[in-house]
């Protein structure tokens, strides 16, 4: 971990550091195999560095745990996705309010850079429609996976209610069109959107395609341009049967 990261990112680094490892062992087989579809790809297969890869896990545990603070159902109803700092929350809570309370703890975490607000009000699915996501998420990490053109260590993908979530970073516009084109034609995929960057000193935007909206996130005090805000890209689709 760099000298600069905050002081309770360092605290629990001896944690964060015993669960990375742990995934390293099994990272390999779960993306080939498609499970762990919740969490997305293991940390270490990301192209980061050591110390961000730690401080992404230890951002994750310190959002939920905040969640937890507030009530143990938000912790339950939520899952926060992590790259480089940047957090997407997805998930159904009971409440509008409950849905800024988890934004505004999400933002308070150390570490955070951006956090994309993908958080849906209403009951919570069915068992059966998160089997569903499931199957979607791994299908769209095996096409990733099995595709030379594309980097598929670099982009974590989160399915919820057959909205495709893909966050990361790309080498190039034409890889990210790659990847959500593999995304939207699978079958029960209602949307896709996107929170990539096109790397630093790559052509092109980081939207994918479709009509880009503004993160739904309230944004914190002025970014420097190389932390400016990713553009939030969404594409609809015709879902496939």
């Amino acid at each position: 971990m760099s000298p600069s990261s905050p002081p309770r990112l360092r605290a629990l680094l001896l944690a964060a550091t015993v669960a990375t490892a742990s995934a390293s062992l099994s990272g390999c087989i779960l993306v080939a195999a498609g499970a762990g579809a919740a969490s997305g790809y293991s940390v270490l297969g990301q192209e980061r560095a050591p110390g961000q890869q730690v401080d992404d896990t230890v951002i994750r545990t310190l959002v939920s745990q905040s969640w937890d603070q507030f009530n143990p159902d938000l912790a339950h109803d939520l899952d926060a996705t992590v790259y480089q700092g940047r957090v997407l929350i997805t998930g159904r809570v009971p409440s509008e309010a409950w849905r800024q309370e988890a934004v505004q703890r999400s933002w308070k975490v150390d570490g955070v850079k951006e956090v994309y607000d993908e958080v849906e009000v209403g009951p919570e699915t069915h068992f059966s429609d998160d089997a569903r996501d499931t199957v979607i998420s791994t299908r769209l990490r095996n096409d990733l996976l099995f595709d030379g053109s594309v980097k598929s260590i670099n982009y974590t993908v989160k399915t919820e209610n057959g909205v495709v979530y893909i966050i990361g970073s790309a080498r190039s516009q034409a890889e990210l069109d790659s990847v959500t084109s593999y995304a939207r034609n699978i079958a029960n995929v209602r949307r896709v959107v996107s929170y990539v960057k096109i790397r630093t000193g790559d052509a092109g935007s980081a939207q994918a395609g479709g009509n880009a909206t503004p993160s739904a996130s309230t944004s914190p005090p002025a970014a420097t341009p190389a932390d400016a805000s990713t553009p939030r890209a969404q594409i609809e689709v015709t879902p496939l049967k």
